[in-house]
């Protein structure tokens, strides 16, 4: 069920039906590494956290980004790396184009033709379908448009989503990634317009906590409506802690939270210590090079489930 007004969504979270029976946290995590590393100039158009005047270091970001494996791998979560592709830049962020369920590999519907050559990646999709042996929902040879986890925040253990519109998703996109990601219950909400992903905004961590930041929503009611679905677990943060990238954060466990270095040092010690509180172990890593291209830890990183 998609639902597109705050009433809607608190009845339904009130109802009590949404049964935290699926998986909170991945089995596994993918990570494309950022060969040849540049900028795009066509995701540039719509991302305003990215500076094209801005120059890019490829040797610092490709060393960035594999000291971001090793951290991960520390942590004992398995991980697998693919080679980026010169010609397609912003593959280094491919929780966008690839994203799993239980079972099944999605691929998403981009808004950007340099994008949309992501998709079609033989060797991604052999490793699910032949390797994992996953079905494959390809939303890219529909006529809609859907960046996965990108525009749609899930709680994976009650199967709820929170979908932000913008220029990165549409109607039909948002309906076929309920259906794809096999949600009970999605949120559609639009985003406030110098936004371009929702998992720019909020983060759901393990299913159990919230971070978000309620100035990037057109409808102040909204934030406040999925706060309601954490209670006690709520992390607000600032406008300027969500343009260093506090909100672009991901829980690879119950307890190991990864956010970029910028992030962490964006927030005030009270915040990550609310962070600590909740049972988290903050793993900050050094991904300014990268961030240059708009997206940052969270986006770097595909889920396996």
């Amino acid at each position: 069920m998609i639902v597109r007004s705050p009433e809607e969504f608190r009845e339904h979270i009130q109802a009590g039906w949404l049964n935290a029976d699926g998986p909170a946290v991945p089995r596994a995590v993918f990570l494309v590494e950022p060969t040849a590393f540049r900028l795009s100039d066509e995701t540039a158009r719509d991302n305003e956290y990215m500076d094209l005047a801005i120059e890019v270091d490829p040797e610092r970001a490709l060393a960035q980004h594999r000291n971001l494996s090793e951290r991960i791998s520390d942590c004992g979560i398995p991980l697998v790396r693919f080679p980026g592709k010169p010609e397609t830049p912003d593959d280094v962020f491919p929780n966008n184009t690839f994203a799993t369920a239980p079972g099944r590999l999605i691929v998403g519907a981009m808004f950007h033709p340099e994008r949309q050559r992501e998709a079609n990646r033989a060797d991604i999709r052999a490793f699910f379908t032949d390797l994992m042996h996953y079905d494959t929902i390809d939303l890219s040879e529909r006529d809609v448009v859907a960046e996965l986890t990108g525009a749609l925040i899930i709680d994976h253990a009650r199967r709820i989503g929170f979908c932000g519109m913008t220029q990165r998703v549409d109607d039909g996109g948002c309906q076929a990634m309920h259906e794809a990601f096999d949600l009970g219950l999605t949120f559609q909400f639009d985003l406030d317009e110098h936004e371009y992903h929702t998992n720019v905004v909020m983060a759901v961590l393990a299913s159990r906590a919230l971070v978000i930041c309620p100035d990037a929503f057109v409808d102040p009611e909204v934030p406040k409506a999925i706060a309601e679905a954490f209670p006690g677990h709520v992390l607000e943060i600032t406008r300027e802690e969500k343009e260093a990238f506090a909100g672009n954060v991901i829980a690879l466990s119950f307890s190991d939270l990864f956010m970029s270095q910028t992030a962490v040092d964006a927030l005030p010690q009270e915040k990550l210590k609310t962070l600590e509180d909740w049972g988290f172990t903050i793993h900050g890593v050094e991904l300014d090079e990268i961030e240059k291209a708009g997206g940052s830890l969270r986006c770097c990183v595909a889920e396996i489930y």
